[in-house]
């Protein structure tokens, strides 16, 4: 079913559901920004049924109309009445299919909303990071995902965990310290005495580690909180200074496979390859964009600028730019940009859920690379 814009001046709202809790932010068509944010501090529960819908829903309704009811003027007809509706969530491609059948019906009957847009976080970072255009965002903490797209179909790179990838991320870089760290208390070669000092500081006996990190069950987080420690010791250490640069090099090698060329140039794979995703980067000769968001970040020149020197090697004329906005932003920006009518960002069974749209043969089929096909 396709619903005509709204009109100006509509309300819409953005949600982002990560591990810290859910927030809502208020905003209107054609109007940049939110009008009004607030923040529900308990994560969303996850069971064996994926993410809690129930859940969601019981803290999402009260939070949405009590924004719509402080953003409304007293001759407001519309007061109560939401546009669109887009949520970002973690876990949402792979445990959001409870979300996917029970929100779009709850929603239409709590708020009377009839345009939702189901998201995963990361293409909620994406837009609030590049907008609608094509580019890359990487998406940095604990762990490290890329997400790309010409506009046509989006593709990933890494984000499989600290077991398996999250390469350059803060886990990796955490583990890569603590491993030079216990190779200087060792006496093995790649050592340093710098890092080591930092272990003793942080954790205690050096010896002591391996009982107070293999029993946690946040062992991520656990070495993501040594990396800004890398990064302090990097200035007069050559160790941490190349873990570092490595760190960079992994990064700038998930943002080069999932970065969509500028129009007319070609990819990796030869001329008009462009690595097997086609020589169209999008409309308007857009392209090349390579936006950095996530507090590993913060961590700054230590690493960013390894970062930007692998990323003008791997992506020469690339745009590297700083986040423009968060992933509520991003919701924000998509759920304004479904009751416009204009959302050009590709649609996808899991990634990017629209569900009055399925069906209508329209946008129901797009693919990610880097993971199978689900549509």
């Amino acid at each position: 079913m396709t619903h005509p814009p709204a009109a100006p001046g509509a309300c819409v709202l953005g949600v982002d559901s990560g591990g810290s809790g859910l927030r809502v932010a208020l905003g209107r068509v054609g109007l940049s920004g939110p009008l009004s944010t607030t923040v529900c501090a308990e994560p969303v529960r996850t069971g064996p049924g994926g993410i809690d819908a129930g859940h969601l829903l019981d803290q999402l309704l009260p939070a949405a109309r009590e924004l719509l009811e402080r953003a409304a003027a007293p001759d407001d007809a519309a007061t109560g009445e939401v546009a669109a509706l887009a949520i970002g969530a973690a876990g949402m491609a792979t445990l959001g299919e409870r979300l996917r059948a029970e929100l779009p019906g709850a929603l239409a009957d709590a708020l009377g909303v009839r345009r939702v847009a189901l998201a995963a976080d990361a293409v909620t970072a994406y837009a609030g990071a590049v907008g609608q255009h094509p580019g890359a965002v990487v998406a940095g903490g604990t762990g490290m995902i890329a997400l790309g797209t010409d506009l046509k179909e989006w593709h990933r790179a890494d984000g499989w965990g600290h077991l398996l990838g999250d390469s350059g991320g803060g886990a990796w870089i955490g583990r890569a310290g603590l491993d030079a760290a216990m190779r200087a208390h060792d006496g093995r070669r790649g050592g340093s005495a710098a890092l080591l000092d930092r272990l003793r500081a942080v954790f205690g006996p050096a010896e002591e580690l391996p009982g107070l990190l293999y029993p946690r069950p946040d062992r991520p987080a656990v070495l993501a909180s040594f990396a800004p420690e890398v990064a302090a010791c990097a200035g007069a250490d050559p160790v941490a200074a190349g873990i570092l640069r490595q760190a960079a090099g992994h990064i700038a090698e998930a943002a080069a496979a999932v970065c969509p060329p500028p129009a007319g140039t070609a990819g990796p794979g030869g001329e008009g390859d462009a690595g097997g995703r086609g020589d169209e980067s999008g409309e308007d000769g857009e392209g090349g964009e390579v936006a950095l968001t996530g507090g590993l970040f913060r961590m700054g020149e230590p690493l960013v600028a390894p970062l930007r020197e692998e990323l003008a090697r791997l992506l020469p004329g690339a745009r590297v730019t700083a986040a423009t906005g968060d992933p509520l932003t991003g919701a924000l920006r998509i759920a304004r940009a479904l009751a416009a009518g204009n959302l050009r960002l590709p649609r996808h069974p899991t990634m990017l859920f629209v569900p009055s749209e399925q069906g209508t043969g329209e946008h129901g089929g797009t693919a990610v690379r880097g993971e199978p096909r689900t549509g």
